[in-house]
Formats: structure tokens, sequence, C-alpha cells
């Protein structure tokens, strides 16, 4: 079976950034996402200008049996996976209460359902071929309670203790795991959320030296990575505790996506996180 890189949320964004990246460096690919015709173009150039193979899996992550499907495409081309970007995702902000119910179910489905059953279907393919690599994307988001983005802070800090804790399970049994801690990187996300406030710093980066610092800090084994030094000194130096007031203090930082009404509007979810 042929070995690939899968990166899910590849039609654009950070996923976009992976798979240009991935492929430069001669990983052959499998693109997942929604958008079949973007997933097409992206294939085509990388494989035409790499010399890779790049395949095409079309799937909504946040169905519940996504993984199941998506694993048994890879059966049926024989495909088997060395390195598992989980870069789907997308956010919601606003008041709680002014979010729809079904928006945010959609979000756990992809930001965490979708995440863990992946990497439950392919790592015991890798810990049998005695190596193998996770990339999981969180966000800077995952270091704090983070009002008026409930769910979607706290679904980023699920995805940074729950790859945390993988690594320390895999250290020495060949697999490794990484999460990656951006701040706002200029992606469609901001399009789906629905505001570009929700980049509360203001602050933006572009998602090829995040992707390049994610692949760096894969390469040195390294836990997890927050890229820009602003946002490590913001991971690495402010205090977490005691947590209300860490939390009231976020929420000075956070009402400002607040709009007429207490939410912004919010489109349909994208498959790429920031």
């Amino acid at each position: 079976m042929h070995t690939a890189a899968l990166v899910t949320g590849a039609s654009s964004g950070l996923g976009a950034e992976f798979a240009a990246q991935l492929a430069a460096r001669g990983h052959d690919l499998i693109l997942v996402a929604r958008s079949g015709d973007k997933l097409t173009a992206l294939a085509d150039r990388l494989a035409a200008e790499h010399g890779i193979r790049a395949h095409v899996l079309v799937q909504d992550l946040a169905e519940p049996d996504a993984a199941r499907h998506i694993t048994d495409r890879l059966a049926a081309l024989e495909l088997s996976v060395d390195l598992l970007v989980n870069n789907a995702g997308f956010g919601t902000c606003g008041r709680f209460e002014g979010i729809a119910p079904d928006r945010d179910h959609d979000q756990l489905m992809v930001n965490v359902v979708a995440l863990v059953d992946l990497t439950h279907a392919l790592l015991p393919d890798m810990l049998e071929r005695g190596s193998g690599a996770v990339v999981n994307v969180a966000s800077t988001a995952a270091f704090q309670p983070s009002p008026y983005f409930a769910v979607y802070s706290a679904s980023k800090t699920f995805v940074l203790n729950f790859g945390l804790a993988l690594r320390q399970e895999y250290r020495g049994r060949g697999i490794r795991v990484l999460t990656l801690c951006p701040g706002p990187v200029d992606t469609p996300f901001f399009d789906a959320i629905g505001t570009r406030k929700a980049a509360v710093n203001g602050s933006f980066t572009t998602p090829e030296p995040v992707v390049r610092a994610a692949l760096r800090a894969l390469d040195r084994d390294r836990g997890y990575v927050t890229p820009g030094l602003g946002n490590a000194l913001s991971a690495h130096l402010l205090p977490r505790r005691p947590r209300t007031l860490v939390t009231a203090l976020a929420e000075r930082v956070t009402r400002k996506v607040l709009g007429p009404g207490g939410a912004p509007g919010a489109t349909k979810p994208k498959e790429h996180a920031a």
C-alpha cells in the first residue's frame, strides 16, 4: 500500500498550505474537504508541480460517520496514511443563546469528534508500521476560556490537551504528535465565523509561515507550537489562575465581537481552522 499525508479541510487556508508544503517535501497527498472542485484543482496543481500523487476525498466532517466513510475509501484505494493533519474546523462567536444550536453541534462534530475518530482510525496502522505522525490544529484560544467564543475555545482546549496526552502515550513508540496553536490567520475562517473582529488582537498572519513553523516543530518532535512571538508570549507568560479572574479579563477583550443583538452573522462552516 502507498503511504501518504492526509489533510482535512484542505480546500483553502491552512489546509491548502499544509498540502502545498507537504507536496514540496515529496509527500503523496489525500485531500479531504466538502469542496470537490477546489480539492481537485489543488490536487492537479500540486501533482503537476511536485510529481506526487494527490487523491481527493469529498466528505462533510460534520456527518456522524465521516471517519468511517473516509477509511472505507482509503481501503478501496489501497492507501495508508503515515501523516494525519487534523486541520478541519470552524468557529462560532456571539452570545451563547444567540448561536443556533445546530451550528455549535456541527462545530463540535468537526473540531472534536471527527478529529478523534480519524485519529482512532489511522493511528493503529502507524503503530503497526512503527512510524507515523499526527498534527492537530488548535488555536491560541485553547489556552484560556473565551466568552462569546465559548464552544470554539473549549473545543480547541480539548484539541490541545488531547494532543499533548497522546504525545506522551506514544513517545518511544515511533509516533510523533504535534498540536499547532496559531493566532489569527488570514483565511476564510473569518468569513465563516461572520466577522474579522473575531481576531480579537487585531493582528493577522498568513498561512505560509504558520505551516512552516508547524512542520519545523514536527521535525523536532515538539509537543505543541504557537507561531509568532506575540502569540507565544501570550500563551506562555500570561497567568492562568485564578480561572474566574482570567475569564473576566478575557471577556473584556472578546466582547468586541458583539454587534447589535449580541451576535455577528455567520455563514456555513468552512473546513479549516485558525
